[in-house]
C-alpha cells in the first residue's frame, strides 16, 4: 500500500525526476488532461473532485511515510492545479493554449500571491498541500480565459 500511496502522490514517480519537481509534475498532467479534455464538464469536473480527494488523502500520507512536511516530491497538487487550469480550455486542441496555461500555473505556483501564499503557510497535511495549488489553479484559470480571448480581439 505504500507503494501506492507514493506513486498517486508523486505522480507516477515524475515528482522524483532531478530538479524543479513541480515543473515535472505539471508537464506530467498534461498527458492525462489530453485525454480528458474533451469530456462533458460534469464527467471533467467529477475527475477533479476525485482527485482532490485521492490527492489530499495520499498528499497527507505520503508526508508521513517519507517523514517530512509538503516534501517537493509529491506532485499530485501540481497535477490538479493544471486540471483546474486547463478547465473548458478556450483551445484545448491547440499546444499554444497547453503552454499559456501551463506557464500560467506554475507563475501562479511559485509566486503565490494572496490567498495561495497563506493557504501554502497556514494549512498542513494533505489537504493544505493541495488547496494552494486549488488557488493557483483558478488563478491561472481565470487569466489563461482571458488572456486567450484577449488574443482573439487583436488578432
Amino acid at each position: 500500500m505504500t507503494r501506492l500511496i507514493v506513486a498517486v502522490a508523486t505522480g507516477l514517480y515524475s515528482g522524483l525526476l532531478p530538479k524543479a519537481p513541480g515543473t515535472w509534475g505539471s508537464l506530467f498532467a498534461f498527458l492525462p488532461w489530453y485525454f480528458m479534455r474533451s469530456l462533458e464538464m460534469p464527467v471533467y469536473l467529477s475527475i477533479i473532485a476525485a482527485v482532490f480527494v485521492l490527492g489530499s488523502l495520499a498528499a497527507g500520507s505520503a508526508e508521513k511515510i517519507l517523514d517530512r512536511p509538503d516534501p517537493g516530491c509529491i506532485v499530485i497538487d501540481e497535477i490538479l492545479g493544471v486540471f483546474i487550469t486547463m478547465t473548458a480550455a478556450p483551445a484545448p486542441d491547440n499546444p499554444l493554449c497547453w503552454l499559456l496555461g501551463f506557464a500560467l500555473f506554475r507563475l501562479f505556483d511559485v509566486l503565490k500571491p494572496f490567498p495561495v501564499n497563506w493557504l501554502d503557510r497556514c494549512l498542513h497535511g494533505g489537504l493544505g498541500i493541495m488547496l494552494d495549488d486549488v488557488m493557483a489553479g483558478i488563478y491561472a484559470l481565470i487569466c489563461l480565459q482571458i488572456l486567450w480571448r484577449a488574443g482573439e480581439f487583436f488578432l
